[in-house]
């Protein structure tokens, strides 16, 4: 699969108020903030991410940006992951896909235009 950046995504309730202690906890302040949507971290070489009213899960999942989301969602099922259908969010297409284990992962990439 071709991924071109890899983060971690932990769904809140309460965006500013996590956002205020993710900021005291990494030391920085977030690279981006979509209202009470979304809000990112670019901390020592890794993206964490919090989803507040965007969030795709309900719990902590990896996030996996890639060029191509369809030929990514094929691949994917091809591994033997179950796959969800693909959403459209407000800044890119999503879908999540489970391991065995029920690991719940984001595969997206940029809407087109």
């Amino acid at each position: 699969m071709d991924i071109s950046k890899i983060a971690t995504v932990v769904p809140v309730t309460d965006l500013p108020g996590a956002v205020a202690v993710w900021s005291r906890l990494l030391g920085a302040e977030p690279a981006f903030v979509d209202g009470d949507r979304w809000a990112q971290f670019d901390v020592a070489g890794a993206r964490v991410a919090l989803s507040g009213t965007d969030s795709v899960t309900s719990r902590p999942a990896l996030l996996l940006r890639v060029p191509d989301l369809a030929a990514a969602r094929a691949e994917a099922a091809a591994a033997g992951l179950k796959t969800g259908e693909v959403e459209e969010g407000p800044h890119e297409l999503r879908c999540l896909v489970w391991t065995a284990e029920g690991t719940e992962i984001v595969l997206h990439s940029a809407k087109a235009g």
